[in-house]
């Protein structure tokens, strides 16, 4: 047990502290007010606090963890054995930099609540943070942040015994579209059909007629496959199903259509199955949308649904989350940027929401994914042998800090078809090289 003193405990350094030591190091920690109480403990302690008292771990308390504004903070940066770090503290405190501060900063994603700005689809850009600005979005700070506490408690106090942290790995498959040419309708692949004629995309419309007439296989109709891929590691998979209503961005098969509904059952049997928000869902009204879309999927697998992840990761803070809330979603995947991989909240550990405006932890609990297909292909450009190392380089900085890594593909980007040839064995490597280091 870790006692940590401050002249106020506030929800802010209450829910960091958690973060950091329960939840990243897996020790429990306690909290007093009193210094006379401190002061007499003996147990491992710190003080974080604006006056040190003694010899005792003393970390110069920043008053950002003890307001409740919703403001950008002022704090200076400092260099501290060739790395960078914010929020500089004082000469006597045990780090140079508050690690508690900056931790609750970049977890809380307080960027994103205070930024006016847009990208495409209405989402915030990774360009725009303060990780990305300092070339540490590929980084799982917070992590290393804790482990450099863990280092100075455990040289003060050698008697504290920090658990082996192990790495963790999960596959995560998103259905967008379950299928590109099968089981969409007559008025849909007319439409289509006749789009792409205008359009002059003969090669597509060869491939509709190809599935639909000669019965070849639907680009989309990865199912099989995945479940060859998968087989062993069943546990470390999880699918979230699109099942909201045909939109400009949301064009799923209809969930009234009897193969969707066999496929979503069949899937469940074997895999941990999620909703995927839809984009409609993100606009307007969209609390009632995640309510039926949330709906639909227990009805169609007869389980109660409580994960899901954001369709185009369209997170707006905190209504996104409070609207999971509200429909009892526990766990949310939606914690990663689409146009870069690595670290949008600094983490690879999993943990709970905070809520800003309302100033408290919530019962949502962030799952944070670090890589994502269309970001190596699409938006970094990278190829099978690039994405790999890329794959290959997170998965170690992870590895280091016991964290957890959660890669993101779609049924159709395994395909190994088109524009994703090649990047099959990306996906490949990626799955035994995550099962490796988690067996390891």
């Amino acid at each position: 047990m870790i006692l940590i003193y401050s002249e106020e405990i506030s929800p802010r350094l209450e829910y960091i502290s958690k973060l950091i030591f329960e939840d990243i190091l897996g020790v429990k920690v306690s909290f007093t007010s009193n210094s006379a109480e401190f002061l007499k403990s003996s147990s491992p302690k710190i003080n974080y606090s604006f006056e040190k008292f003694g010899d005792e771990l003393y970390l110069k308390a920043n008053k950002f963890l003890f307001r409740r504004a919703l403001y950008y903070p002022e704090f200076n940066s400092v260099w501290h054995n060739g790395e960078k770090y914010f929020f500089e503290t004082s000469k006597d405190s045990f780090l140079p930099f508050d690690p508690f501060a900056a931790s609750f900063f970049v977890v809380t994603r307080l960027e994103e609540y205070l930024e006016k700005r847009k990208a495409k689809y209405k989402r915030y850009n990774s360009k725009w943070s303060i990780l990305s600005k300092n070339n540490l979005l590929e980084k799982p700070v917070v992590n290393s942040w804790a482990n450099l506490i863990a280092e100075k408690v455990s040289k003060e106090y050698p008697q504290v015994e920090f658990p082996a942290k192990e790495f963790k790995f999960y596959s995560t498959i998103d259905v967008d579209n379950a299928w590109s040419f099968k089981n969409k309708g007559l008025f849909r692949q007319v439409g289509a059909t006749a789009s792409h004629f205008i359009r002059r995309n003969h090669q597509i419309n060869k491939e509709r007629f190809g599935v639909l007439f000669k019965g070849e296989q639907d680009p989309y109709d990865t199912y099989q496959y995945l479940d060859e891929a998968f087989k062993g590691m069943e546990k470390n998979v999880k699918f979230f199903f699109l099942l909201g209503d045909f939109g400009k961005y949301d064009k799923n098969i209809s969930t009234k259509n009897k193969n969707l509904k066999a496929l979503i059952a069949s899937i469940s049997q074997k895999y941990e199955i999620g909703i995927h928000p839809s984009y409609a869902s993100s606009k307007k009204g969209g609390s009632y949308k995640i309510a039926k879309e949330k709906k639909r999927l227990e009805e169609i697998t007869g389980k109660e649904t409580s994960m899901s992840r954001q369709h185009f990761l369209r997170l707006r803070f905190p209504k996104t989350y409070n609207r999971l809330i509200k429909h009892r979603i526990l766990n949310d995947y939606t914690m990663g940027y689409p146009s870069r991989v690595g670290f949008r909240a600094g983490i690879c550990t999993p943990f709970y929401f905070y809520d800003l405006k309302k100033d408290k932890a919530t019962k949502l609990r962030i799952h944070p994914f670090q890589v994502m297909d269309v970001t190596l292909k699409e938006y970094m450009g990278l190829t099978p042998a690039e994405a790999k190392e890329k794959i290959r380089g997170l998965m170690e900085e992870i590895k280091k800090v016991g964290g957890t890594f959660i890669g993101l593909w779609h049924n159709e980007t395994v395909s190994d078809m088109g524009r994703w040839k090649g990047y099959r064995e990306v996906f490949e490597y990626m799955n035994q090289l995550g099962m490796k280091l988690e067996n390891g």
